[in-house]
């Protein structure tokens, strides 16, 4: 029993050695860590519905598309989707089948590079818009064909005849019912700031009133990255029918908001304005690199 007592007496001694060792040692595991190199103003500054836009000469298939909308946020369908992106689900891939005028086809407008809403990895799309069409063009019995085109001629190419609809995290707009006709809206969004992450400018502010009187005291010497034709671009220029009175600084646009964080990083501008899920999901992805 004594040796057992002080075989036991050791060996705690030895513990608590080692704690203490631990508790004095310099940790270097925090210092090496990985840090962000942006972060996202968590700070709604609009609010917006995205919706489809549909040719403005096919009342048909703007039924359908409503229809479907409808269908699809009452049986969940809408609900489970949009949870593979944000809950870490495993998306679908879709595949666009070639355009062929003698075959039926769903022929969809988008720009991929809007994760979660629409993006490519080799030939396959993923994200919410995507995996929604390839539902609808399944329900009408069509084939689904995917262009993808540059953002600000997502809703001209509906226009023009050489799409039936137009997917890619559409804000419904007045200005762009001149191109289409807006479905039902299926996702409530806003815009927010991309910041480096060592940025404390807008560290205190709780409202969207404390981000805008921040905003409204820039001046053109404040450099903001936008993807081009989306609202974040209008909402930093300005745009009567979006509602937005801009600001005073300068304003770049870029093809996709990736470019636009790129050049943030690169210190060539001082914030990027764009969507909540995009701007999340790029900054994670920038985060997850470093």
């Amino acid at each position: 029993m004594k040796k057992f007592l002080k075989i036991t007496s050791i060996v705690l001694v030895i513990a608590l050695v080692a704690v203490f060792a631990a508790c004095g040692a310099k940790d270097d595991t925090d210092a090496d860590a990985p840090k962000d190199v942006v972060k996202v103003v968590n700070i709604a500054l609009t609010e917006e519905d995205y919706a489809f836009g549909v040719s403005k000469d096919d009342a048909e298939l703007q039924k359908a598309v409503n229809d479907f909308v409808k269908e699809i946020k009452e049986d969940g369908t809408l609900e489970s989707i949009i949870n593979k992106y944000y809950d870490k689900g495993e998306p679908t891939p879709v595949y666009s089948a070639k355009e062929d005028a003698a075959k039926d086809q769903l022929i969809v407008a988008t720009n991929a590079a809007f994760a979660p809403f629409e993006y490519l990895d080799g030939d396959a799309y993923y994200g919410i818009d995507m995996e929604l069409m390839k539902l609808l063009a399944d329900k009408l019995g069509k084939e689904l064909v995917i262009k993808n085109v540059d953002f600000d001629a997502v809703c001209s190419t509906v226009d023009n005849g050489y799409a039936d609809i137009a997917a890619a995290g559409l804000t419904v707009n007045e200005d762009r019912t001149k191109f289409v006709t807006f479905s039902e809206a299926y996702f409530k969004a806003s815009q927010m700031i991309i910041a480096k992450a060592d940025d404390t400018t807008f560290d205190a502010c709780k409202t969207a009133d404390d981000v805008t009187a921040i905003l409204n005291g820039f001046d053109a010497s404040k450099k903001f990255g936008v993807q081009t034709g989306t609202t974040g671009q209008y909402y930093v220029e300005g745009d009567e029918s979006f509602g937005f009175d801009g600001y005073k600084v300068t304003c770049t646009g870029y093809s996709n908001g990736a470019l636009a964080v790129q050049d943030l990083i690169n210190g060539n501008i001082d914030y990027v304005v764009i969507d909540e899920a995009p701007a999340m999901k790029i900054a994670e992805s920038f985060n997850a690199q470093n």
